[in-house]
């Protein structure tokens, strides 16, 4: 099963947006994160609704971020992008009469509302900032480190 990606595509977007263009078209994004502009309109549209970001029409428009990254949560995100199931494993969608599948449907539900509350209070407590500066320090390790001298093989990566 193929996995929702438009979290992660939109995420992506947002540090670009605050990192390297103030203004950015629907065309330019879909070029980035390889999909189509209508796509691309759609899930800002959703990041718009939420006041992550705003939409300018005409020559010289586009889409720019409304507030900084440290106010935007992944779980911000999460909801702009329409909330996507977390799990592919759950109960059957018909009820059933036996007793034996009730019981690993109540087991397999309770216990995925468990995982996803927890992932959802992780998510609310990490910004879109934590992320760029992960980018930010990863980028500046890679400048940092040569892998063409000798020593660079004794260096962990």
């Amino acid at each position: 099963m193929r996995r929702d990606i438009r979290m992660s595509r939109m995420l992506h977007v947002l540090i670009h947006m605050d990192r390297h263009v103030e203004t950015v078209t629907s065309e330019q994004i879909s070029k980035m994160i390889s999909t189509n502009p209508v796509v691309v309109r759609r899930l800002m549209g959703g990041l718009r609704q939420r006041g992550i970001v705003a939409s300018e029409k005409g020559h010289g428009g586009g889409w720019k971020l409304t507030q900084p990254l440290t106010e935007i949560s992944l779980y911000d995100v999460y909801q702009a992008v329409g909330a996507p199931p977390l799990f592919n494993i759950g109960s059957n969608a018909e009820p059933s009469e036996c007793l034996v599948e009730k019981a690993v449907d109540a087991q397999i539900d309770s216990s995925l509302k468990e995982a996803e509350a927890r992932l959802f209070e992780q998510f609310s407590h990490i910004s879109v900032e934590d992320l760029a500066q992960d980018f930010e320090n990863r980028l500046e390790e890679k400048h940092n480190s040569s892998t063409c001298t000798p020593e660079a093989f004794d260096q962990p990566h």
